[in-house]
């Protein structure tokens, strides 16, 4: 294909590369709440570059300490070994989570995170004597990542077709989306029956044979899907009752993005594991972790023979850079209460989203915490063209949005002003006029 020489040897993920490097669009630099273009040009980031970024860009004390660690030791093993920095780390985390699940288990990655998280499920109950629960169940619509064992559980259609799935005995709860409740602010009143579809799974496979359950508490790679009412606190009641453990995916909902260190702690339900990323260390260096019950580590490490108990584990878990960026990250949540501010900005927030009610294409608006869908009707014949012009409309007059088929979603920095979201919903406002 014709390209330009500069831009061809990288083949970029998620990304229709054809066009991209016909018109390429590019990120020079970064501070607080804007990038800025080779050709300083600012952009407002209305999405946390990709969910990630929290406590905003280029922060000086995470910029210093990953400087420092990298002077001190650059890298060093965790298997049968480890360095001081990563016990911290893990210590420091599993005190921001639901009370018990203190035990931190370090990946790269949310994708990596999950493939942990299932592995560790299906160790626990073998270890429990429990050897027939092997299948996992996921939830239509979920992402949970481009490893196999998460598009296994995934349900994002795109992701399974282009692959298949390597995992078998694997099934998908009914996703909790309702045109119905279009327009809602935060959740739905209706709809928490449908966690009873982890009773027909049951009915159908046999709870004896069912290790995990695994759902993101606020989908959001696939359009900020947010659960119903009492829809999570009956899902968590079913899996007790049956013995199957309780996964929440909270590579994007933890760290304040609904205004609570975790999804599971501003809605009051405990899981067994919580799945974390992104803003664990602000995204300044990659870095994934489990947080797990006392219970499920307790029963593999105790009842397992001398020696290695989970053969499982990454060439770069608790990376020394990436615990280093992780502190200074939490460090800036505690001493900005950053969390809390996120807390204190939610209903200016959906005040602002919902106000977009009207605008031309637009059929429904969700919004949780600092996180808004805005899901427009899609172009007949032309499914998804519709939202990615929008994107590409937003970037050239100075916004940064994310398009996810055919809806826009909003997670911006945690940082953020009130006159950011009065640009970020007016710029929205404006181009989508301009899209047929």
């Amino acid at each position: 294909m014709q390209q330009n020489d500069q831009l061809a040897a990288l083949w970029l993920p998620f990304t229709a590369n054809r066009a991209f490097k016909a018109e390429p669009r590019l990120l020079a630099t970064a501070k607080d709440m804007h990038y800025h273009t080779p050709d300083g040009r600012a952009v407002l980031d209305g999405t946390a570059g990709l969910w990630c970024v929290n406590a905003g860009h280029c922060r000086e004390t995470i910029v210093e300490a990953i400087r420092h660690q990298a002077g001190v030791m650059d890298f060093g093993p965790t298997f049968q070994l480890g360095h001081p920095i990563a016990f911290e780390f893990a210590t420091r985390v599993g005190e921001l989570m639901p009370e018990g699940l203190d035990r931190i288990f370090f990946a790269n990655s949310g994708s990596e995170a999950v493939d942990s998280a299932l592995k560790i499920a299906l160790a626990c109950q073998r270890a429990r004597g429990q050897g027939t629960r092997t299948r996992l169940i996921g939830r239509e619509r979920g992402y949970h990542g481009t490893g196999f064992g998460g598009i296994s559980v995934g349900g994002l259609v795109n992701n399974r077709r282009a692959f298949g799935t390597l995992l078998t005995g694997v099934d998908h709860l009914r996703h909790t989306h309702d045109i119905a409740n279009a327009f809602t602010r935060g959740q739905p009143a209706k709809g928490a029956e449908l966690a009873d579809d982890l009773e027909r799974i049951v009915t159908l496979h046999g709870a004896e044979t069912i290790a995990a359950v695994i759902v993101e508490p606020m989908a959001g790679s696939t359009g900020v899907l947010v659960p119903p009412l009492s829809y999570l606190e009956r899902l968590r009641e079913i899996c007790t009752r049956h013995g199957i453990i309780l996964i929440f995916d909270e590579v994007i909902t933890a760290f304040g993005r609904l205004g609570k260190a975790t999804a599971a702690e501003y809605f009051g339900v405990i899981p067994d594991m919580i799945t974390l990323a992104k803003g664990l260390t602000n995204a300044a260096v990659p870095m994934g972790a489990v947080a797990v019950s006392r219970a499920i580590h307790d029963d593999i490490v105790d009842n397992a023979p001398d020696g290695i108990e989970l053969f499982h584990g990454y060439t770069y878990s608790g990376h020394p850079l990436a615990a280093a960026a992780g502190l200074a990250t939490l460090d800036l949540y505690r001493d900005e209460a950053l969390f809390e501010r996120a807390a204190g900005l939610a209903d200016y927030w959906a005040d602002a989203v919902h106000a977009l009610r009207g605008a031309r294409h637009v059929i429904d608006l969700r919004n949780l915490g600092l996180v808004a869908g805005i899901e427009l009707e899609p172009r007949p014949g032309a499914p998804t063209k519709r939202a990615t012009e929008l994107f590409h409309a937003c970037f050239d007059h100075g916004l940064l949005v994310r398009a996810t088929g055919d809806i826009i979603a909003l997670s911006p920095p945690l940082i953020l002003e009130k006159a950011h979201i009065d640009e970020i919903v007016g710029r929205i406002a404006e181009l989508v006029e301009t899209i047929d």
